[in-house]
């Protein structure tokens, strides 16, 4: 147990700041919200009371608890429960089902189990509990749920959920998808990103009149969040840059976005395997990073292909421009900024 538990705060790390006292199941510490994303998520709840109805060991409860009014955990988890208890030992915990309300007036907190037997799920209905019945128990009360990244937004239709989903990135990957009843949404809100490295925010409520045309300098691959958000033309407006495809989520511009990694454009050719690595190594290239959307390629086993053994280090990002007839696949040779 001693072992299980060292190797547990260790993987932890990569979450919390400072988990060396907690205590973790190898399935709590996975589904545990990484601690930026849970503060991000407690500023917003900020001066409310909430009750954290799925509490597990407490990762939220831990950020909640300085932001929030009160605060309230619960779980159908003894074995977890404990653990909240010694993870968070100022929060009030209690045995209690998520589909059974026992607070009044409380912002309803919840993150469904979404994995059965090593297995993800990817149907909401199959989460534990289920999220079609969180949100009809608690349809008279403020809610937010926090959901897989992947999670089919016109499932949420079907469900009728009518508030605003919020995708969040961290540390370079989407983290999570969350959703927040209509009474916490900002008004006209739907989607919103959270692009927690840089502190930006981008919703469907931002201007979105962005340009299509040609390559500028610069090449930039939005933010996850962003791109699964579907935002790429509220971001690509706010930072004064363009479309290469309007169907596509490659940008491009003449400068880049503060503190956004981009791709310098020093060639552009029709793809074409070889004629890509004459380019290449031409340019005595030996190290490439591949780059690919809206093209059946699979950038690994082209990179293997094109047996490169030149000494400078590029990147390539391959695209489609166009549809039906006049559809055409593009290969971008760049200089990434770093």
């Amino acid at each position: 147990m001693l072992v299980e538990t060292t190797l547990l705060r260790r993987r932890a790390q990569t979450k919390f700041a400072d988990a060396s006292s907690w205590l973790f199941t190898d399935d709590a510490m996975q589904q545990a919200t990484a601690e930026p994303v849970a503060l991000h998520r407690a500023e917003r709840l900020a001066g409310m009371s909430v009750h954290d109805v799925t509490c597990s060991v407490g990762a939220e409860l831990a950020a909640l608890l300085p932001r929030a009014e009160s605060v309230l955990g619960s779980d159908l988890d003894r074995v977890r429960l404990a653990m909240a208890h010694n993870n968070v030992p100022e929060a009030a915990v209690v045995l209690a089902d998520a589909l059974v309300p026992v607070s009044r007036d409380t912002v309803v907190l919840a993150d469904p189990g979404r994995r059965a037997g090593g297995r993800r799920r990817f149907d909401p209905r199959a989460y534990t509990p289920p999220l079609d019945a969180l949100l009809e128990v608690y349809r008279d009360r403020h809610i937010v749920v926090k959901c897989a990244p992947g999670i089919d937004f016109g499932q949420l239709d079907e469900l009728g959920f009518t508030g605003e989903i919020a995708v969040t990135s961290w540390g370079g990957s989407v983290r999570e998808a969350c959703l927040w009843s209509a009474g916490l949404a900002a008004t006209g809100v739907r989607r919103r990103a959270v692009v927690l490295d840089r502190a930006e925010e981008v919703t469907d409520a931002d201007p979105d009149d962005c340009a299509v045309g040609p390559a500028g300098r610069w090449i930039i691959d939005p933010d996850g969040a962003v791109v699964r958000a579907g935002l790429v033309r509220q971001y690509a407006t706010r930072h004064g840059l363009w479309q290469l495809d309007p169907d596509i989520a490659y940008l491009s511009g003449d400068a880049l976005p503060a503190g956004v990694r981009g791709f310098e454009v020093i060639a552009e050719i029709g793809f074409d395997e070889k004629r890509l690595r004459r380019e290449l190594v031409s340019r005595d290239c030996g190290a490439v990073e591949i780059l690919v959307r809206g093209v059946d390629i699979d950038p690994d086993v082209l990179r293997r292909r094109l047996k490169l053994r030149g000494a400078s280090a590029l990147s390539v990002v391959l695209t489609r421009i166009g549809t039906g007839a006049a559809s055409r696949a593009v290969a971008f040779i760049c200089r990434p900024s770093r």
